[in-house]
């Protein structure tokens, strides 16, 4: 459920924007006062806890907060805190998402004190920079989606932009210079106890807990000098900011005019698309990584001919082909096979045969929980073919665990037993869409 900003809040949010957007030189000195506002802080504590996060560092949860002190009494001591200028960042917990290629992602869980105020200086901050940011940025910004980037670059490359450079950045989060990225935000900002709290998070020690329970400082703390924790509520902003520049750069000196390309950026996922030579828009990119002490994964960097071989973005495949109708060519954008692969191993951990003790409502609850959420990303463009795949191995998948339940001997008894009139009417599995939402005019290529 998303909530809905307070009318006060969103003037306040209107007039920063304006502000901004009318006054590109403009540095706002007086915004700190705005971050302990009570409406403030009580929105960012609704958001906050409508992310439904794990506890940080120190264990604490939203329910234990809400049944020991009350949620007004835990904002109106944080508000103290920062009236006071006493409040100091918390340590932030890390823990390790696993990635598709086997190897691990680190998440730094900040505490809920600390994301509620980076919360607030989110609001605060946000409309401002928002004035700045590029078209052809899409990455954690309001009213702007993945979804929105992966037209971008079909729309590129219907208008002939075949080309591609998919850019991959070393490390990205880990790697962002705090002198650098504070300058940017300065740029904009010179408030300093806002520029201190920002530090403050920047500067935090990232703690780990080993599987005996030890705690252990592994990274951060006043000696670091880079880096964003993964997780906290005000990185992906200053994330984006940061690579702003970048986008300023290709837009200032026209370079999509001057190599003839389409820069499409979602956070650090860039992609550019050329018309001409990729050698040009390739070597600019470098340099300008180099200027912000960024550089590119040169393994993962690829350049490739959308007429002859696919490529990956967001989760998603694209690939020019001919229509069979009007033998035009047109971006064809689908679920990747990693995606696919992804719902497919999910669907089979969760109806594995290791779960038949499990009642089959639950089953059916949280395969549906997880259908519906890929369903909501994945069902755009076109992707007919691959949602009918996908819907098909499901049904198989509980069919099969079915069959274990009832003991059935043979697949046909399964089939027969439980048609799909049986699986989505008695049992309420999901329906996965197999009709394309998008339809998009060809054209020539």
């Amino acid at each position: 459920m998303t909530l809905s900003t307070p009318e006060k809040i969103r003037t306040l949010q209107r007039k920063l924007y304006t502000k901004a957007k009318q006054e590109p030189a403009f540095r706002f000195y007086a915004l700190y006062d705005k971050l302990y506002r009570e409406d403030i802080l009580s929105q960012a504590y609704a958001l906050a806890r409508s992310n439904k996060g794990a506890p940080g560092i120190d264990g604490q949860t939203f329910e234990a907060i809400e049944a020991e002190e009350g949620k007004a009494s835990f904002v109106q001591r944080l508000r103290k805190q920062l009236e006071g200028k006493t409040y100091r960042a918390d340590a932030v917990r890390r823990v390790w998402i696993p990635k598709p290629d086997g190897s691990q992602r680190p998440l730094g869980i900040p505490t809920i004190r600390d994301r509620v105020v980076q919360r607030a200086v989110k609001i605060v901050m946000e409309p401002i920079f928002e004035a700045d940011f590029c078209e052809h940025s899409y990455g954690f910004r309001p009213k702007r989606s993945a979804h929105d980037a992966v037209d971008a670059v079909a729309s590129a490359l219907l208008t002939g932009h075949a080309h591609v450079i998919d850019a991959d950045l070393s490390n990205y989060f880990d790697t962002i210079p705090h002198a650098k990225l504070l300058a940017v935000v300065a740029e904009r900002i010179s408030d300093s106890a806002v520029l201190a709290l920002i530090k403050q998070w920047l500067k935090a020690p990232v703690v780990e807990e080993d599987g005996d329970g030890t705690r252990r400082t592994s990274g951060g703390g006043k000696g670091n000098r880079q880096g964003t924790p993964q997780g906290g509520v005000i990185s992906p902003l200053l994330a984006n900011l940061y690579l702003h520049l970048l986008d300023r750069i290709w837009e200032r000196h026209e370079l999509e005019r001057r190599y003839r390309t389409r820069l499409v950026r979602y956070a650090d996922d860039v992609m550019i698309l050329c018309a001409g030579d990729v050698n040009a828009p390739i070597a600019v990119l470098r340099q300008v990584l180099g200027r912000l002490d960024l550089r590119l994964n040169e393994t993962k960097t690829r350049m490739v001919n959308a007429r002859e071989e696919s490529f990956d973005f967001l989760g998603f495949s694209f690939h020019l082909r001919h229509s069979r109708k009007s033998g035009k060519c047109y971006p064809h954008v689908e679920p990747s096979k990693r995606s696919v692969q992804r719902i497919k191993d999910r669907t089979k951990l969760l109806t594995d045969r290791r779960r038949t003790p499990v009642p089959m409502p639950y089953v059916i609850a949280e395969l549906n929980r997880t259908l519906r959420g890929w369903s909501n990303y994945f069902h755009h463009r076109n992707c007919t073919g691959v949602m009918s795949k996908v819907k098909m191995h499901v049904e198989e998948r509980v069919r099969t665990h079915l069959r274990r339940r009832h003991k059935l001997v043979s697949r046909a008894q399964a089939y027969q037993r439980f048609d799909g009139h049986v699986l989505y009417g008695r049992y309420g599995l999901f329906k996965l869409p197999t009709t394309a939402p998008w339809r998009s005019a060809h054209a020539s290529v």
